[in-house]
């Protein structure tokens, strides 16, 4: 994915109180451009995540003056947590906030852990002996009334597939947010066919969103907030504010469709009546994430 910088103001403020706070609105798009070999790590889809090479060509090191940069066999997993304690002199020759020992054996220093487990649906326990249609991710295919392909069988949360046509501003996450929207809906729907009453799609699944806490900030993503199944057809505009906020959203044919929201910025509420709406935004161009406006008001 390449993206070209269309404008940077460089006069731009946010005022907070009687203090202006200089800020950065950008207007990015994809581009198709010139194919490049892309690393093997990069995911064929397209999208506007910064993916998992974002840190290639940057300089990063910790507080400590110093950066290490590991190139991990996806077969040495996380063993354990050490103690500097337990290092030979020579690992104990520059110590670290905190040390991991892999599956392989090898002890390394750094500044945090930050916990990925992935998800992967425990389908096993339930295929032995039943027919189960299986989504392409593994899970158990489920229709939009949570009911798998066996009668009297419905399935919920990390370990189901949803097989529905989504609303366009929707798309399966396994969180353990929307595994608890699944589990309420899932028992509506059961309640439902027992007493044989019709049930509408809860309106959980019209809009994808996630609120979320990362490094004390607060951080909500919106529908389509990486331009998911997009492909090059969208754009991006993004205010930042350093230390204060940042807000990203995607655009496409003037409406928008995704959006990410980092820092106190009060604009969910709002952003998402426009994704859900999909007004056309077009007129107002930039405006949009312009500081000075109160769009929350303005689009009350």
């Amino acid at each position: 994915m390449v993206f070209l910088l269309v404008e940077k103001p460089s006069g731009e403020f946010c005022r907070q109180g009687s203090t202006q706070v200089q800020c950065d609105i950008l207007h990015l798009f994809p581009s198709g451009g010139e194919e490049r070999e892309r690393p093997a790590a990069a995911s064929d889809k397209l999208g506007s995540a910064l993916g998992p090479d974002w840190h290639e060509g940057l300089h990063l090191q910790g507080p400590k003056e110093r950066t290490t940069v590991l190139g991990l066999n996806p077969q040495n997993t996380l063993e354990k947590q050490v103690t500097s304690q337990l290092l030979s002199p020579a690992q104990n020759r520059m110590l670290w906030p905190v040390y991991v020992e892999l599956t392989n054996g090898k002890i390394y220093g750094c500044d945090f852990i930050v916990s990925a487990t992935g998800v992967v649906p425990n389908v096993d326990p339930f295929l032995d002996g039943n027919d189960f249609a299986v989504g392409e991710d593994g899970g158990l295919k489920v229709d939009k009334h949570m009911r798998t392909s066996l009668p009297g069988v419905y399935a919920a949360g990390d370990i189901c597939t949803a097989s529905w046509e989504p609303s366009p501003v929707w798309h399966q996450m396994r969180l353990w947010t929307q595994a608890r929207q699944m589990g309420w809906y899932a028992a509506k729907c059961m309640a439902a066919d027992t007493s044989g009453e019709p049930i509408d799609l809860d309106f959980s699944f019209e809009l994808f969103a996630h609120v979320t806490k990362f490094f004390n900030y607060k951080v909500v993503v919106l529908g389509k907030y990486n331009a998911q199944g997009l492909g090059l057809d969208h754009e991006l505009m993004l205010r930042c504010t350093k230390g204060q906020e940042y807000v990203k959203v995607v655009m496409q044919n003037g409406r928008m469709m995704g959006a990410v929201l980092i820092g106190e910025t009060d604009l969910e509420e709002t952003f998402e009546n426009l994704i859900l709406n999909q007004m056309d935004l077009s007129a107002y161009g930039e405006d949009l994430l312009n500081p000075d406006i109160d769009i929350e008001d303005y689009f009350d």
